[in-house]
């Protein structure tokens, strides 16, 4: 949907050019050159936006759930890691970007989604993502969220990344995470505590082409990747008047269970072995998250997660 959108606001940006209108894309082009570091600075968000009812809608569609497993004391910040990327990312919009399931359950703290920097080059668009409560995946914008003095920040950064969608196949536990350190050692600079995410049925709501690591297909998706900045799946799902075929995502539950925290003191200079340190305790957390839970949601006792 949003895929959708973001094609919906160029294209308008396009007719302004083009059309008797082209005053106001050079008028939008100024606002965009002042507002450009907005986006790295906490962004712009709109509790009437976040509230729209079609986001109602998208939530019950699958439908989407919120699970607490542990109080979050808003006199701290807090970087939550989400798991898995999927296709959609739809558990990580949903839940920490409409509704007030959230706020309910986390009172006192203000979920900050950070996507690519690439979206916000997008007109129009940068400004409807903004007004949901995303902000850039740039280390000046999760430095800027986790540097709230008197807590009540929570960072939610996909760990896996575009990277990770490669691997979002209907029952696939895969996941982008060992040379992933980066956000650990912006938790240590910030002494922000750690919150592993898992969100089951993330995975099961496109099938995607078939794409093994070394087929040409995924060798193709890789460089892609490394050129443009985020992935390209080819995936398919159901229809709007039929479930054989579409773009359209598949109805299953979403269960976004949210961790315990870990406590991270704060350390401006972690060396390579604390970040080593504190990313296998993250590990360990994250691993003991969905072993606790997986009966809940359908995955078999055999079943584990994969850590590449």
């Amino acid at each position: 949907f949003l895929y959708l959108i973001a094609e919906f606001c160029c294209g308008f940006f396009v007719i302004l050019i083009l059309g008797n209108f082209w005053f106001l894309a050079v008028l939008y082009l100024l606002w965009l050159y002042l507002d450009w570091e907005t986006p790295c600075a906490g962004g712009r968000r709109s509790q009437w936006v976040r509230s729209w009812t079609v986001w109602k809608y998208f939530r019950e569609y699958f439908p989407i759930h919120l699970i607490k497993t542990s109080d979050l004391n808003p006199n701290h910040n807090y970087l939550l890691g989400f798991h898995p990327h999927g296709v959609l990312v739809a558990g990580a919009f949903g839940n920490f970007c409409t509704g007030p399931s959230f706020k309910n359950l986390f009172p006192g703290l203000t979920p900050y989604l950070h996507i690519m920097p690439i979206w916000f080059g997008c007109p129009f668009f940068r400004e409807y993502i903004m007004s949901a409560g995303m902000v850039s995946a740039s280390k000046e914008s999760v430095s800027y969220v986790l540097n709230n003095k008197g807590g009540g920040h929570a960072s939610v950064i996909v760990i896996g990344g575009a990277e990770e969608s490669l691997n979002a196949h209907p029952g696939s536990l895969t996941l982008n995470i060992l040379k992933r350190k980066g956000f650990i050692k912006m938790a240590l600079k910030h002494g922000a505590h750690l919150v592993p995410v898992f969100s089951f049925g993330e995975n099961e709501l496109f099938k995607q082409v078939a794409n093994p690591k070394g087929s040409w297909l995924r060798n193709v998706q890789e460089k892609l990747q490394k050129i443009m900045g985020f992935a390209l799946p080819l995936f398919h799902a159901r229809g709007v008047f039929q479930y054989s075929f579409g773009l359209i995502p598949y109805r299953q539950p979403i269960h976004t269970v949210v961790g315990s925290p870990i406590p991270v003191k704060q350390n401006l200079n972690p060396t390579t072995e604390e970040i080593d340190q504190l990313h296998a305790l993250y590990l360990q957390k994250l691993r003991q998250l969905f072993e606790e839970h997986k009966r809940n949601y359908g995955i078999p006792e055999h079943k584990s997660l994969i850590f590449e």
